[in-house]
């Protein structure tokens, strides 16, 4: 018999050990289900035993339920390696997948023997819920919003869950992880790097966009007040020295950002961030003042086409122009902007893909020092974005022109080329001779302008590469840059698509 009020909360592996950030999710999620609910976080990041340990966790029989958080890529997989070590360890365990990927494919993540619940969207009420009926071993779950499960063969869902600011308030529970200083990692910004996430959501509805299909237009700043007490714990009590936000999108509306800005420039601690151009262009002087203050060294910002037309269909709500601007304006302001562009769109990739290629050497004209990210446009199943059918969107099609169909069940989330297309990496309609200019260019844009994110790299080494590639960039021979590969592969040149900071 489970004793009441206990609840394992894991994180599959997704990344190497020496790149692991706190577990943002489940520590969210301990932090919300208190006082009624105590959590035992594994995290397969640190715990390469993660899977042996989570089984005998199970197998102690005190917890009520497991919950696995799940994003899309390559944390499928090992979700499901947990989800099947936990049910052979206890079948009767209920076990509950929540996060990115059951959000968007409920169906999916319950079309297997080893998933009994899916929470879809924010979850904390969601779980809380659920696990109260669990605990009283109550079968009254029909009315739990936000939760879907099987019955009798077929998947039920339940209500929609409106997104609720209340649960950006409590503090996270950095005592439950084992050393908390595990997860400080040296980057750019500094020696010791926490990762951090304040705000919830984004207002935003892109159609490409996972964090639109989950939080559905929702977003949440947390009070100044517990964003200056979570710092002085990082910066004080662990010894952090520089933040990377995970938000996603910390510039919203100026007017609620002021007061974070300035609990920001209290602490004067370098720091990264999500951010959009149209937010950045309108901000205020005083605003960037407080913004230089508190030493913000970089913020990603989403450029992803210079077609107006396509951002327009997209939803994204931004403009080409805008990037040029946002390009200039953090240079003014002495922060490295790194866009992000999404090629081979749908509709005529090759041609999109050349004239964002023009674009991109048009924004490192307007700033040299902008770091550029490229990425394949992968857009959301059409079943995963919310208005679906109000916005007639077109069929995706393959380059054979069929019908893309996208997978059914975890497994096939977990072969490789649905990996690439949940990590942007690929796409159905993408012939040979575009996957492999997408990847020249990138090769020879990363070699002359090594990123300033990577700190292993000797000076030597990056000035070796800008001159090696200097000629292809000038010429825009981007065309089988073999002494580039060779090169870059040599000095293992860090790739911020796959790191980040």
């Amino acid at each position: 018999m489970s004793h009441a009020g206990q609840v394992l909360l894991i994180n599959p592996t997704i990344t190497q050990r020496s790149r692991a950030r706190f577990p943002l999710s489940i520590m969210t999620m301990a932090a919300a289900l208190e006082p009624q609910f105590e959590s035992t976080l594994i995290d397969g990041n640190l715990d390469r035993n993660a899977v042996a340990t989570a089984a005998a966790a199970a197998a102690s029989g005190k917890f009520t339920a497991a919950g696995i958080t799940v994003m899309g890529g390559p944390q499928v997989a090992t979700a499901i390696e947990m989800s099947r070590a936990l049910r052979a360890a206890r079948p009767d365990l209920p076990i509950v997948w929540g996060g990115y990927f059951p959000s968007l494919y409920p169906d999916v993540a319950l079309n297997n023997d080893y998933v009994d619940y899916v929470v879809r969207g924010q979850g904390e009420e969601t779980l809380r819920e659920l696990l109260a009926a669990l605990r009283t071993q109550s079968p009254a779950v029909d009315a739990i919003g936000g939760l879907a499960f099987r019955r009798d063969g077929r998947v039920v869902r339940n209500t929609e869950r409106l997104f609720s600011a209340r649960h950006v308030a409590p503090r996270l529970r950095y005592d439950l992880l084992p050393d908390p200083r595990d997860y400080l990692v040296k980057t750019f910004l500094g020696a010791r790097t926490a990762a951090h996430q304040a705000a919830l959501g984004c207002r935003f509805r892109c159609t490409f966009c996972g964090v639109a299909a989950m939080f559905r237009g929702g977003t949440a700043l947390p009070p100044a007040q517990r964003l200056d007490d979570e710092l002085g714990y990082l910066r004080r009590v662990i010894g952090a020295d520089s933040i990377q936000f995970y938000d996603h999108n910390f510039f919203d509306r100026e007017v609620d950002m002021v007061p974070l800005l300035e609990v920001l420039a209290h602490h004067e601690l370098p720091w990264w961030c999500y951010a959009r151009a149209d937010a950045l262009v309108n901000l205020s002087e005083e605003s960037w003042r407080l913004v230089r203050k508190s030493r913000l060294r970089m913020a990603y910002i989403g450029a992803e086409t210079p077609n107006d037309k396509l951002l327009r269909s997209i939803r994204k709500g931004t403009r080409s122009d805008q990037t040029l601007e946002v390009a200039e304006l953090c240079r003014r302001h002495g922060v490295i902007p790194e866009l992000s562009f999404m090629v081979a769109p749908p509709e005529d990739p090759e041609g999109e893909t050349e004239r964002t290629f023009d674009f991109i050497r048009q924004v490192k004209r307007v700033n040299p020092q902008a770091e550029i990210i490229v990425y394949i446009y992968t857009p959301l199943p059409p079943g995963s974005v919310p208005d679906a059918a109000r916005l007639a969107l077109t069929p995706l099609r393959d380059l054979h022109g069929r019908a893309v169909e996208f997978p059914r069940t975890p497994e096939e989330w977990t072969e490789r080329r649905w990996v690439d297309y949940a990590c942007h990496a690929d796409a159905p309609w993408m012939s040979d001779r575009l996957r492999k200019r997408v990847h020249d260019f990138v090769t020879v844009l990363r070699c002359r302008f090594p990123t300033v994110q990577d700190t292993r790299s000797p000076a030597w080494a990056k000035t070796a590469l800008r001159t090696l590639a200097g000629w292809r960039y000038s010429l825009r021979r981007y065309d089988r840059p073999w002494e580039l590969h060779a090169s870059q592969n040599l000095i293992g040149l860090l790739d911020p698509r796959v790191s980040s900071i």
